[in-house]
C-alpha cells in the first residue's frame, strides 16, 4: 500500500472513532425541574446543595420556570438519587429529571 492510502484509512478511522465516541458519550447535563422555587435567594440554598455533588461543573437556575441546568464535568454522571437528596436537603421537591446530550452555552440566575 502506499502512503496516501495509508493517510486515508487512518483518517476514516479516526472519524468513524470520534462519531462513535460523541453517540455513546454519557450526557453532560441535566434538566430538573423543582417545585418551591420562587426567589432567588431559594436559588442560592438548592445551588449550595447541588454543587456540592461530586462531579458538578456549573449550574444554571432559572427561577421564573422553576429549573436547574446542571452540567457535569467529563465523564462524570449525575444520578437521580444524589439531585433527588440534594433538592430535599434545601427544602425543595424534585418533580423531574431529564438527561440533556449536551449544556446549554448560557449559565446563571434568571
Amino acid at each position: 500500500m502506499n502512503m496516501m492510502k495509508v493517510a486515508r484509512r487512518m483518517l476514516l478511522a479516526f472519524s468513524l472513532a470520534a462519531q462513535t465516541n460523541g453517540a455513546t458519550a454519557a450526557p453532560t447535563a441535566y434538566q430538573l425541574q423543582v417545585d418551591g422555587l420562587a426567589c432567588p435567594f431559594c436559588a442560592y440554598g438548592l445551588e449550595k446543595k447541588l454543587g456540592a455533588i461530586n462531579g458538578v461543573a456549573s449550574l444554571a437556575t432559572n427561577v421564573k420556570d422553576g429549573t436547574v441546568t446542571v452540567t457535569m464535568r467529563d465523564g462524570v454522571a449525575l444520578d437521580e438519587a444524589s439531585a433527588r437528596k440534594a433538592v430535599e436537603q434545601a427544602g425543595f421537591s424534585l418533580r423531574s429529571f431529564d438527561a440533556m446530550q449536551s449544556a446549554p452555552q448560557a449559565g446563571g440566575r434568571q
